[in-house]
This record gives structure tokens, sequence and C-alpha cells, in this order.
């Protein structure tokens, strides 16, 4: 039985129901993979499915203000991230989709692949930090229709530190079973950061206020996020 079945067989037993699974739109599978990064799912899930119904397609989206677009976002971390969604959406509903997706503002290679796969059908696996670390560590080779049950794998039993190797379909074949891992290192804290002035500036202007942070209000200038 070769890797792709074990994992198949696996993922019909252990896969989680996620709502962007449910869909080939690509505005849809765009908007789940930005929230995703470096967001939690069991976050992202509420705030995806109230942001579609809000703004169900790019056009609708494209046509809404940045401000109503970054307050709707709130929560969520990392607003560069709502204005180059918004951005991209612009991009779409003036021009639709472009044959490169890398083109459209936020959008790197891996979600230029996790659209092209599960939307659009092409034969591409997108390859996030989840599943980078599942080819790695088993040296296996998979085909693109295996990506969401490889996301799955390294979420929840290829873990970064401690595998739950026991529980591995691809354990018998796999060269790192049973290791362990040193910590990544960690993300430097957000009380007191420039990140978080940022955001606080953000906060003021959108409910209203006066941001008194002039640094932090220039630096959300530069990025777009706060008109000029």
């Amino acid at each position: 039985m070769n890797a792709d079945v074990r994992l198949a067989e696996w993922f019909d037993r252990a896969g989680r129901d996620l709502p962007w699974r449910h869909t080939r739109d690509p505005y849809a599978i765009l908007v789940s993979e930005i929230m995703l990064q470096q967001t939690q799912v069991a976050r992202v899930i509420p705030r995806y499915l109230e942001w579609l119904e809000r703004w169900p397609t790019a056009e609708t989206l494209a046509a809404a203000s940045l401000d109503a677009v970054l307050r709707a976002w709130q929560g969520l971390g990392y607003n560069r991230r709502a204005a180059n969604l918004h951005r991209a959406a612009q991009a779409v509903a003036a021009n639709g989709w472009p044959d490169d997706l890398t083109t459209l503002p936020g959008v790197g290679r891996y979600t230029a692949d996790a659209i092209a796969c599960f939307a659009l059908g092409r034969d591409v696996l997108p390859v996030d930090v989840n599943i980078g670390r599942v080819l790695e560590r088993s040296q296996m080779r998979f085909a693109a229709g295996s990506a969401q049950a490889l996301m799955d794998l390294g979420a929840t039993v290829c873990l970064a530190r401690v595998p739950r190797c026991d529980a591995c379909p691809l354990a018998d074949g796999c060269p790192s079973r049973g290791r362990r891992y040193e910590p990544l290192r960690r993300q430097g804290r957000f009380e007191g950061s420039f990140r978080q002035r940022r955001a606080q500036a953000l906060r003021a202007f959108l409910e209203g206020r006066d941001p008194e942070d002039e640094e932090a209000v220039a630096a959300l200038r530069r990025d777009g996020l706060l008109p000029a």
C-alpha cells in the first residue's frame, strides 16, 4: 500500500471538517488562506464564516472601504493581511483571476499553490509549514490530492517537537520515527512591542479617536493602512 493510500485511509477517519473544505471558490479559499496565516484554526472558523456572509465575493469585498475591512479584521492580527486581501479582491474584481496568482497582493508561493490545488484543480502540492515538516521527516512523495490530509497530519500528529508517531499512518516507513525535536525559536513578545503600538494606533483610528503615536501612525501610512 503506497503512502497516498495509507494517508487517505487515515484522513477518512481522522480528518478535520473545516468550512473551507466544502468549496472550490477561489475567493473563499483565498480568504481562508490569508486568515490562517499565523492564526489558529479555531479562531479563524467563525471569522471566516462571518466574512463570507458579509462579503461573499471578490466584487463585494472590493467595493467595501478599507476602514470597514480593517474593522472586520480586528482580533485576527497582522492588519497588513487584511489590506492585502482587500487589494487582491480589487485586482480580481477589475481583471479576473490571473494565471500567475502570485501577482495578487499578499499572495506568495504557498497561497497561490493552495488556490490552484483546492479551487482550480491544478496538479500542484501546496507546501506550508505542516506539509513541509511531514515531507522532510518522512522522505516520501505525495500527490496533490493528499494535500489536505498532509496538512492535518502535520497539524495533529507530526507535531513540531514531539510527534505522535504511534498514531501516524506513515510511521512504518518513516526514517524519523521516534525522534524528538528542539523547540522552535519563539516569536518576540507582543506586549510593549512596536507591533502593539501599531495595533493600538490603528484601533484608535477605526474607533474615531486621534492616534497619538506619531511613529506608529507613520508606519501604518507607509503600509497603506491609514490615509496619508
